[in-house]
């Protein structure tokens, strides 16, 4: 069974924005976790993507005018998220958002596991 394209488009975007404004605003690293849902075959659950950086600063929208290049990642992300936030941790701030869909052929996660990749 193939891969949801949409679903995998919509995450490569939300990642690439979320990742992007923590490594710019912070100047560091970031560390990206991704929950899948325990499914098999295609199946509703839904993707949690979490960006941690090393900033403890709130994230602040902002909502760029016309032809402005900068400004749009988190109003991307509340758009194309099912639900967005962010939290204080020890050292910085982690900035998640959920999406309600499964993953229709990747390998299950055991629930409550995160896969993380070093950003």
């Amino acid at each position: 069974m193939a891969a949801d394209e949409p679903l995998a488009e919509t995450l490569v975007l939300i990642i690439s924005e979320l990742v992007t404004n923590a490594v710019v605003h912070t100047g560091s690293p970031a560390v990206l976790s991704i929950r899948l849902p325990e499914c098999s075959g295609a199946c509703p659950g839904t993707v949690r993507v979490e960006v941690t950086d090393s900033s403890a600063r709130p994230p602040r929208p902002r909502h760029a005018d016309g032809e402005e290049t900068n400004g749009r990642g988190l109003e991307l992300v509340e758009g194309l998220a099912d639900r967005w936030g962010w939290q204080q941790e020890s050292g910085g701030k982690q900035i998640w958002c959920e999406l309600d869909h499964c993953v229709a052929g990747v390998e299950a996660v055991p629930s409550g596991e995160a896969v993380a990749f070093p950003a």
